[in-house]
């Protein structure tokens, strides 16, 4: 309990520490509920229909997608709504705990809402259980991953002025440095790690120096005439990387459904 309250209570991290367990533990409620919805349907595919001699009846659910006035509603509106309200209450009030511990989880929750259906503003369509749905679920994974760097972090920047030896012109360099970094991250379409980087310099530069993803534009323009540079990133971001990153989103998300074939 000390070290509860010296390193998170006085140093201002609480309502970070809410927000964070709000978002994730919201998260995978939310894509518990959908999963069981998306299998439901399937098992009741049959319930839809109409019965000879009759018509089709569904029976009312405790849990099942929200509709009003034959629209259905989608949950990303719940967060927005919630993110919003949150924001205009700390920025008209600041309070201190225990409200700013309330906004802070209304803000994890409504985040998560939010960023669960990201690909939906993408694309600008109902694309939840679609591959390009799957988008989602790396946003998620960024707002985690970008949420646990600012409760780790002690400051967006790393160090302030006063802990730079040589004052605000050496601090102005270092975050410029950092920042660059952060730029190179996502010019390698290190997005994940440009994000994380922003808030801890060290992952800002080790991604700064690493390979570019094949597909990004500074391995479209930089390694072009270097094929055994570019040979090196495509085997490292190839099929297996690929597995990988699919296996996760499967675990997190569920299974995409397949593209219908061409008629």
């Amino acid at each position: 309990m000390a070290w509860y309250t010296h390193h998170v209570v006085d140093a201002g991290r609480a309502p970070t520490l809410v927000a964070l367990l709000g978002f994730v533990v919201t998260f995978l409620v939310v894509r518990a509920v959908t999963r069981r919805i998306r299998a439901r349907a399937h098992a009741e595919g049959a319930d839809t229909a109409p019965a000879a001699g009759g018509t089709a009846r569904r029976r009312r659910r405790l849990i099942g997608d929200v509709t009003i006035g034959g629209v259905h509603v989608h949950h990303q509106v719940w967060g927005i709504l919630l993110v919003l309200v949150t924001g205009l209450l700390l920025l008209r009030y600041s309070p201190g705990e225990p409200a700013s511990l309330i906004l802070g989880l209304m803000f994890g929750v409504g985040a998560a809402l939010a960023l669960d259906e990201f690909a939906l503003w993408l694309y600008v369509d109902d694309v939840y259980w679609s591959p390009q749905g799957e988008k989602s679920i790396e946003a998620v994974l960024v707002g985690a991953a970008v949420g646990a760097a600012l409760l780790v972090a002690t400051s967006p920047v790393g160090e302030t002025p006063d802990e730079v030896e040589g004052g605000l012109r050496a601090y102005a360099l270092s975050v410029v440095a950092h920042m660059a970094c952060a730029v190179v991250c996502f010019l390698k379409g290190k997005v994940a790690t440009g994000m994380v980087g922003i808030v801890v310099p060290v992952v800002a530069a080790v991604g700064a120096v690493r390979l570019a993803k094949p597909s990004s534009s500074w391995a479209r323009r930089r390694y072009a005439d270097r094929p055994r540079r570019r040979a090196r990133a495509e085997a490292r971001f190839g099929a297996r990387y690929q597995a990988r990153q699919q296996r996760v989103r499967t675990l997190l998300g569920g299974a995409p459904t397949p593209p219908a074939p061409p008629s």
